[in-house]
């Protein structure tokens, strides 16, 4: 797949593909004889990855230390484990401080449209 296939396919911009390449969050990416960069299937799975790593906020230094020890083998198996215990208790602990503030905004959004219907009921008095 060429570089706008695989933007388009993951809705990921092109530069933020070749960044994602360049800082080594997604392995080097063969090219063919013109320089065009040829995504693998397993190209598009980093890259799926990271997408959904990013968008459940894991930092980027995280991700390329990630791939780092990934890249070392299999002698890094328990270090890659420990590393993802310790974004899921960072990423609960986010969720939770999500929920507060969506409890909260939905509290106020509440008291917002309750001073709304005051008022309409104001509007609507009889008249004598």
């Amino acid at each position: 797949m060429t570089i706008t296939e695989v933007s388009e396919k993951f809705d990921i911009p092109q530069d933020t593909l070749r960044y994602y390449e360049r800082i080594g969050l997604i392995p080097r990416v063969n090219r063919t004889k013109s320089g065009i960069r040829d995504y693998t299937e397993e190209d598009c799975k980093w890259v799926e990855f990271i997408k959904c790593m990013r968008g459940a906020g894991l930092p980027i230094e995280v991700l390329i230390e990630y791939v780092g020890l990934f890249q070392q083998g299999d002698g890094t198996i328990e270090a890659r484990k420990e590393l993802f215990i310790e974004q899921r208790r960072q990423l609960i602990a986010k969720i939770e401080d999500m929920k507060k503030t969506l409890e909260r905004l939905d509290y106020k959004i509440a008291v917002y449209e309750q001073g709304i219907v005051e008022k309409e009921k104001a509007l609507r008095r009889p008249e004598y």
